[in-house]
């Protein structure tokens, strides 16, 4: 039996270390990781961390070239769970919408559309004004799954890693994959005023 597959794309929103940590995550996991990353994510990566490239393209199982629109993952034949974008960039968000797609990237995304998979879009914008909104509705009517990086107070993070964690064990939970420790909410213990 053949791991399954998962697409982590990275875009140049800021925010990279999603993308990094969700690879960290996976990687002990039975899940075989297929990483694109974005010419302006590379870009990012060295303002936000003081990993290079080549490392974070060490930590995923697979890692295609952005511009190779012939890698397997342009193929709805080639099956993943589906794609998680984490950052996703305004630029990612808005040409996935219009299926205009440029990159392997965006392709990848484009497909996991097509074949009604799973399509999480962790979108790193703030504010945002009516036509990013209505990119978002237009996604989401798709069937692509709008999830901003939005901390969560009440699992009391100690830091900005266990920050990092929750917001990423909610993203996996959409695709029913578990990560140890995480601090749900538990109505039945909660004290209330």
């Amino acid at each position: 039996m053949t791991k399954e597959r998962i697409i982590i794309g990275i875009s140049g929103a800021s925010g990279i270390t999603y993308g990094i940590r969700l690879l960290q995550i996976l990687k002990n996991m039975p899940i075989e990781t297929h990483l694109i990353m974005s010419k302006s994510a590379e870009i990012t990566l060295a303002y936000e961390s003081d990993l290079k490239v080549s490392d974070v393209k060490n930590i995923a199982d697979v890692s295609h070239n952005i511009n190779d629109i012939a890698a397997c993952l342009s193929s709805g034949s080639y099956k993943t769970l589906g794609m998680i974008v984490a950052p996703c960039s305004i630029r990612t968000m808005s040409e996935i919408s219009t299926g205009v797609t440029s990159s392997l990237l965006t392709r990848a995304a484009d497909v996991i559309l097509k074949e009604r998979r799973k399509l999480v879009l962790m979108v790193r914008e703030t504010p945002l004004h009516t036509g990013h909104l209505r990119t978002l509705v237009n996604l989401s009517e798709m069937g692509a799954i709008i999830a901003p990086p939005v901390p969560a107070f009440y699992a009391k993070p100690n830091n900005l890693e266990e920050m990092v964690d929750y917001t990423l064990g909610r993203v996996l939970d959409i695709f029913d994959i578990e990560i140890a420790g995480m601090n749900r909410w538990d109505e039945n213990s909660k004290k209330r005023p």
